[in-house]
């Protein structure tokens, strides 16, 4: 398939050139190929109303951030593990002053009153409170007020214009094209909104078990994983020593909420000293951990990546678990990254405006901007497709992966649970239309971005142990992975990624996947994500997940991290440069069987070396520790 992929180092730069103002035509800026499914178009929205249009300036030096983050990532390089502050990346990429007079001078020709026109703290964003009719007038579109299935409203536009002169200096507008709208969790049938949590990569379960295994359990881990099961699989034998100088975020979105009864159940029989302690929790946007909404939709994630992420680090390592968004109207990835880096955030103008027409009574007025120092390692069980979303805000977005990787934050996501399709195993259309019915493989971002580190899913075999290979996992889910329709393939993954294509080149008509070669490939690499024993609402069951593979590997990684830092070492930050460098070969257990089937089809295959089901493979702790030690 001809895909569209654009460097995230070149994007905001290979727009239109600079021209004099009141000769600059207007050009297509942004434009939506189709309206999400559940969504209808229904009237006009009303010339008459508010509407707070927030222009996205493009980022100074933001061509450099990915040489900048490998100069800090990679192993080879003699500033490895010298991260970034957080002033000194504000003031690197910090819009110019260029960009911020033209968008200015722009909008006071254009007849914008000058105290109407805000820029923010952080120099990112312009804010302009304008009514409908005006921005229709600036950005040459028409607002329309869309209806879902659910009785939910949203307002949004097909496309949009800017002056040819101003189209360098902006990177996207909101709200536009976006469909942001936040529905129920009871929604009939929930769109994914930007930047917001998906339902796609939840855990799947296979039901209650009466029983949980007694000592003989390392002898049928082929049939319930328990923690001890993840010790012997990837060696994670090791007594944390800087506890109180280390850190380790798991990430939920409120209505998602853990159970302290059922994590004190869990602890009870597999964890020492957990009984009774809770996460450190941190609340953004107004989160909180609701008890009004219970059931294995609602605890099942959080209840998981915090039994497994508590327990593998032991009682002596806190897990903070930062709880996002209140429970009227929920919340989305921009706003953990808000409160991570106060230069990325919605107050005063920012990436995620409130929900129009009408926006919910008691929610969470506020906006928490860069209250939280962030984890040196964060894990995050959700994700959403990337076809969901424009080119220009994931690009935007992913970029903000980077900054966190500069500042030495390692961040994981899952990569799915639908093989090579979308969330729910939706695939994509030649339109871009998404459905059952669709034969397109479908990628998950931010899986996709080349600045995360994607974690697929692995099994032990039926009547196997701990000691044989594991295979990809294909009970109950399919590891997410594949190849990437908008961003270009990392400089740290082409040989991996190219030697994967010509030893074993998949046989697939070019129309149903990215076969160009070029493009980001995931995951980069896998933890077992089968029969995990979990704890929800009162009793035991089983679950599947690469929701469950992140938590682990970020434990794991929460490990390293612990070593380095008691011999004065910073975090490890960053992985992706080190992991895929010859440095760190053997530090991973090969996954070569299993596909990851979907759209019709087996999907990929696992095989030796790198592969688009399993990455590099399952992480073997006592290599990796030995080589980040060294480094």
């Amino acid at each position: 398939m001809r895909s569209l992929l654009i460097s995230v180092l070149s994007l905001t730069f290979a727009l239109a050139a600079i021209a004099s103002s009141s000769l600059s035509p207007w050009t297509l800026h942004e434009k939506r190929s189709h309206i999400p499914a559940g969504w209808s178009q229904t009237r006009k929205y009303h010339s008459s109303a508010t509407i707070p249009l927030r222009f996205a300036l493009t980022q100074n030096n933001i061509d450099d951030i990915e040489r900048h983050l490998y100069d800090v990532s990679h192993p080879d390089s003699p500033n490895y593990g010298k991260h970034w502050t957080a002033r000194q990346i504000a003031a690197k990429f910090a819009p110019s002053s260029e960009s911020i007079d033209t968008v200015f001078e722009w909008l006071l020709q254009s007849g914008v009153d000058a105290e109407r026109v805000k820029l923010s703290p952080t120099k990112g964003w312009i804010e302009v409170t304008s009514t409908v009719e005006e921005a229709e007038d600036l950005l040459r579109t028409e607002y329309h007020v869309y209806g879902h299935e659910s009785g939910k409203e949203h307002v949004a536009c097909d496309s949009y214009h800017l002056p040819a002169h101003v189209t360098p200096h902006v990177d996207f507008v909101t709200p536009t094209i976006h469909f942001d709208a936040k529905l129920t969790k009871g929604s009939v049938t929930r769109p994914i909104p930007i930047g917001q949590p998906g339902e796609g990569i939840s855990p799947k379960t296979s039901g209650e078990i009466s029983s949980t295994l007694n000592s003989t359990e390392l002898e049928t881990c082929d049939k319930q994983i328990t923690p001890s099961c993840l010790r012997a699989l990837y060696g994670l034998i090791y007594e944390p020593v800087a506890g109180d100088k280390n850190s380790y975020g798991i990430v939920q979105y409120t209505p998602q909420a853990y159970i302290q009864s059922d994590l004190d159940s869990f602890a009870r029989k597999f964890s020492t000293g957990l009984e009774g302690k809770p996460p450190v929790m941190v609340s953004i946007d107004g989160g909180v951990d609701q008890m009004n909404t219970k059931g294995r939709n609602y605890n099942g994630e959080s209840n998981l990546d915090l039994e497994y992420s508590m327990t593998l680090v032991t009682d002596k390592q806190n897990v903070t678990l930062y709880q996002v968004g209140d429970i009227v109207e929920g919340a989305s990835f921009n706003y953990f990254l808000d409160a991570l880096d106060g230069t990325y955030c919605t107050f005063d103008g920012g990436d995620d405006p409130s929900s129009y027409p009408d926006e919910k009574p008691n929610g969470y007025k506020g906006k928490d901007c860069g209250i939280v120092n962030p984890p040196n390692v964060v894990s995050t069980s959700y994700g959403y497709n990337e076809a969901d979303l424009s080119v220009k805000y994931v690009v935007r977005q992913c970029n903000e992966y980077a900054k966190l990787g500069l500042l030495g934050v390692t961040f994981l996501y899952s990569s799915g649970d639908y093989g090579v399709a979308g969330s729910g195993g939706g695939c994509l259309n030649p339109d871009g239309v998404q459905n059952s019915t669709g034969k397109i493989f479908s990628p998950s971002f931010p899986a996709s971005c080349p600045y995360v580190t994607a974690v697929g899913a692995t099994q032990v075999n039926a009547g196997q142990t701990v000691s044989d290979p594991e295979s990809a996992c294909e009970k109950i889910i399919y590891s997410g992975g594949g190849f990437s329709n908008y961003f270009a393939m990392p400089d740290y993954q082409k040989d991996a990624v190219t030697g994967y294509l010509r030893d074993h080149p998949p046989a697939y008509p070019s129309s149903i996947w990215n076969s160009t070669g070029g493009s980001r490939a995931y995951p980069d690499l896998s933890a077992n994500g089968a029969n995990y024993i979990v704890a929800i609402d009162g009793s035991f069951s089983l679950v599947f997940g690469t929701s469950a593979a992140s938590p682990v590997v970020g434990a794991i990684l929460t490990m390293v991290n612990d070593a380095r830092i008691a011999i004065g070492k910073s975090p490890i930050g960053f992985i992706n440069p080190a992991i895929y460098s010859s440095q760190f070969s053997g530090g991973f257990n090969d996954i070569t069987n299993g596909t990851n089937q979907g759209c019709g089809t087996l999907g990929f295959n696992s095989s030796e070396g790198w592969d688009p089901v399993t990455g590099l493979g399952t992480p073997r702790f006592p290599v990796l520790l030995e080589k980040w030690l060294m480094n």
